[in-house]
């Protein structure tokens, strides 16, 4: 009406409109929006996947989705939950979608999806909700052909392609090397080469690395100089440790790669898991218990400990009734 005082300021209007296309801007923002952490801050992935996949009966469903939702609910952020390979290599990841869309998990949390080759990264990425691509190489030949039947050169030629299909479909990439302390075929191994499959994932943009003790050979002494080796290199990057070992040995590892810069760290509840196609005798993932209590020595708390008893109780069942 002509003549009456307005009590919006003149250009109410204006950030009206920009707040309206801030909020669909941020609405229609893809949803693996997670970028390497700080050095100061540390990343704890839990691993049910890992935990799961060597356990000889099939695990139904929806017990898995059980699983996945109280470890949401007891504060993990970052989950490695499924893998998109062949049912018949690992028949008990058969039913991943499935998993992924009953969980149907909340924006804010990291859902890790391992491949092995450009389709298992067409099926995580049609899901929807997977946020990050894993994807093993090896610094042993041996193992990545017992692994995911691949020379290293078509190793790093598959990851080329999928790093540009993660790109595109807004996607972060994970880079496991497999192997990297060392390993039980004879295959040559040195620090250097470490260095340099480091370097080559690097060069493909890929901040997150994550070095792997696959058969649990890897001394405390060993970590801290492998990882410190690394991350001289690398020390912007989002460089993480997956190790498996005894109940035992695993506070001394911890520690030992915390106190050489690591700030990503690997786990599963129980120290259940390992990989099955590393060698005859599985050794258990690093409880993720351990990791909390040996982090605390080191003044790191973090907010997960409520609802990890009720966790530890189901992992434990799991344990029990599908080992075999």
């Amino acid at each position: 009406m002509e003549g009456r005082a307005s009590s919006r300021p003149a250009n109410a209007s204006g950030k009206t409109a920009l707040a309206v296309i801030v909020i669909a801007m941020t609405l229609l923002k893809p949803k693996a929006a997670f970028s390497p952490m700080s050095n100061d801050t540390v990343k704890l992935i839990e691993c049910p996947r890992d935990a799961w996949q060597g356990l000889k009966r099939q695990i139904p469903t929806e017990v898995k989705v059980q699983y996945l939702r109280a470890l949401i609910g007891a504060g993990f952020k970052h989950i490695d939950a499924v893998s998109f390979v062949s049912p018949k290599a690992v028949p008990q990841m058969a039913d991943s979608e499935k998993v992924i869309e009953q969980l149907d998990p909340p924006n804010d949390i990291e859902i890790i999806g391992i491949v092995v080759n450009e389709k298992g990264a067409d099926r995580a990425i049609a899901t929807g909700a997977v946020t990050t691509l894993g994807y093993p190489c090896s610094i042993s030949g041996t193992f990545l052909r017992k692994n995911q039947n691949q020379s290293r050169e078509e190793n790093h030629d598959v990851l080329e392609t999928i790093k540009k299909r993660a790109d595109a479909a807004g996607l972060n990439v994970v880079v496991y090397i497999s192997m990297a302390f060392g390993n039980p075929y004879r295959d040559p191994w040195n620090e250097e080469k470490v260095g340099q499959t480091a370097g080559n994932i690097a060069g493909l943009e890929i901040r997150s690395i994550s070095l792997a003790d696959t058969v649990g050979v890897a001394t405390p002494e060993l970590i801290g100089r492998v990882m410190a080796a690394v991350m001289r290199d690398y020390s912007e990057y989002d460089v993480g440790i997956h190790m498996h070992s005894t109940p035992a040995g695993a506070a001394a590892k911890v520690l030992a790669a915390y106190d050489a810069g690591c700030r990503r760290f690997d786990a599963a509840i129980g120290g259940l898991g390992g990989c099955p196609f590393a060698q005859d005798a599985l050794v258990g993932n690093i409880p993720t218990e351990v990791v909390l209590e040996a982090l605390e020595q080191r003044g790191v708390k973090l907010p997960i400990k409520r609802g990890l008893d009720n966790v530890m109780a189901m992992n434990a069942d799991i344990s029990t009734k599908f080992s075999g």
